[in-house]
């Protein structure tokens, strides 16, 4: 299953503009607002068979960090990664070299490489994707730019208990999808089906990785609407550690889950604010009545 890598080499400037994954605020990974006829096809069993892509290894020329190198996943649903020096900078507001990060839903690790540069090779980033064919892309990516990062790929996915899962994807080479915890399959358009590994990730820190637990400064979480279940299971480690938190508030969230979500970070006495974009993080203050303002988002949570 493990894709191959392209023999071309692309260099990009890693300062040029980008509306990727976590600049779309508006829209999913891929911008899809509404299903296409296709996907209610799929949704009635009439689907091709799953397939594999390979990727290319692109170089960017960040003015600070040096040549950077990341593996692009050949998914035609995948949208072109730019690493640019700006998200790195921003990331460096709150984070330090020596710090650990985690990233819940790496995906490639488009979100994982700005943060293991801002942590550097002293710092760690455990990176979570438990989707086979995407994570030969992450693996990749962890072993690319040895000398400037240091990036544990996972390959589970954070559940409340060590389980096989059934996610959900929006088409036959598993790119975009997840757990669509209380989401009809009709609304969130996912037909696919993969069988993944869950594990109890505060159970997994305290057990394989208790060196790191005193230098987390930072916790991602892009799940699909699964997001509050993955808060809820590290509460423990958030009150202990208490790092900054981006959390993805999906689109097909009702204001029952997202008022979840919201309750449960403010409850551990963080102030929550929109996510302006992969440059500017510290975004409008939000109140829980302001949960349903914008169809998907993500916040930034700072600590009290």
């Amino acid at each position: 299953m493990a894709p191959q890598r392209a023999a071309t080499r692309a260099k990009v400037p890693g300062n040029g503009s980008f509306r990727g994954k976590n600049d779309r605020l508006g829209a999913g990974r891929n911008g899809r607002e509404h299903m296409k006829v296709k996907e209610w096809l799929y949704l009635l069993g009439i689907r091709p068979k799953p397939r594999t892509y390979c990727y290319e290894v692109r170089s960017f020329q960040l003015p600070a960090d040096g040549e950077v190198e990341y593996a692009q996943w050949l998914h035609p649903r995948e949208s072109p990664k730019i690493i640019r020096q700006e998200a790195v900078d921003e990331l460096r507001k709150f984070l330090s070299p020596g710090d650990v990060a985690i990233d819940i839903g790496a995906h490639t690790g488009d979100s994982t490489l700005p943060m293991a540069l801002a942590v550097g090779p002293t710092g760690t980033v455990l990176a979570l994707e438990p989707n086979p064919y995407v994570f030969p892309i992450l693996e990749k990516n962890s072993r690319l730019n040895a000398s400037k990062t240091h990036i544990v790929p996972l390959m589970f996915a954070a559940t409340p208990e060590d389980a096989e899962l059934d996610f959900e994807y929006s088409d036959s080479g598993f790119c975009n999808g997840g757990l669509h915890e209380g989401i009809s399959r009709w609304k969130h358009g996912h037909a696919f089906t993969l069988r993944v590994r869950g594990r109890n990730l505060a159970a997994v820190l305290s057990q394989e990785y208790p060196d790191l637990v005193p230098r987390i400064r930072y916790i991602k979480v892009d799940a699909e609407g699964y997001d509050a279940t993955v808060v809820s299971t590290l509460t423990s480690v958030i009150a202990q550690t208490r790092p900054f938190l981006r959390a993805e508030v999906f689109k097909a969230t009702s204001a029952p889950q997202r008022e979840r979500l919201f309750r449960l970070i403010a409850e551990l006495d963080y102030a929550i604010h929109r996510l302006e974009g992969d440059t500017q993080y510290l975004g409008q203050r939000l109140e829980q009545r302001d949960v349903m303002s914008w169809p998907h988002y993500d916040i930034f949570c700072v600590p009290k």
